[in-house]
């Protein structure tokens, strides 16, 4: 298993600096990650400096929320996608799922992973799965696939909760014959949390503990500044 192609390198933090950006990019690029996830302000800075490398720009949008109005979460997706962003992370709209909105919860995944189709970028879509039940993992999981989406995605990772095994063995049983992945992030650290959630069905990770995950399959020592801590 080449567990760096399955990590999205991440750093959300608001205190992130330009300096913690180069540091990122420059690491994904060193050990061979997938993408970088930032923060939209920081998607042009990423992409120029992951330019001409296999590793690809990522950007949440409607960030941690989902809340914000569809119109909105189109309109930064593009923003990100212009500044060179190939992969958009969207929050679904969690009040109106749990509110029994569905037709409003489809049309608002459908506005972000339609425009990114068009401009061949991929549409993550972050169910945040602490806060929901079993029933509305399920209804959010078929919204997905009918907005058009190409992930399903456990957490924001600034919730209540982040990644379970059965939650992420569930979205795959959902969506796996659609031909969309389900991305395992929020307190995904340790080598052993990245298998598991591998075994119950993710195609991808989102982390920040990338080089940390890395080092334990390469059995090295890891010191807590490798770690990222």
């Amino acid at each position: 298993m080449n567990i760096a192609a399955l990590i999205d390198h991440t750093l959300l933090k608001p205190e992130a600096t330009k300096l913690d950006i180069e540091r990122l990019c420059r690491e994904a690029k060193e050990h061979g990650f997938w993408s970088v996830c930032v923060n939209p302000f920081y998607v042009h800075e990423a992409a120029a400096l992951l330019r001409g490398t296999p590793v690809k720009t990522a950007s949440v949008v409607g960030f941690p929320l989902g809340a914000n109005h569809s119109r909105i979460k189109a309109q930064e997706a593009q923003i990100a996608i212009g500044d060179g962003a190939g992969e958009i992370d969207m929050v679904l709209n969690i009040s109106a799922l749990k509110s029994g909105d569905f037709s409003f919860v489809g049309n608002d995944i459908s506005a972000v992973a339609r425009l990114c189709r068009e401009h061949g970028a991929i549409c993550k879509v972050i169910l945040e799965t602490c806060l929901l039940n079993e029933t509305e993992k399920t209804r959010a999981c078929e919204l997905c696939v009918a907005a058009g989406a190409h992930f399903v995605k456990t957490s924001t990772g600034l919730s209540t909760g982040g990644a379970t095994v059965a939650d992420v063995a569930l979205m795959s049983r959902l969506v796996k014959a659609h031909g969309i992945g389900v991305k395992a992030s929020g307190g995904v650290r340790t080598l052993a949390d990245v298998e598991a959630m591998v075994a119950a069905g993710a195609t991808r990770i989102g982390t920040s503990a990338g080089i940390k995950i890395l080092q334990e399959a390469a059995g090295k020592r890891v010191t807590p500044s490798d770690a990222g801590y």
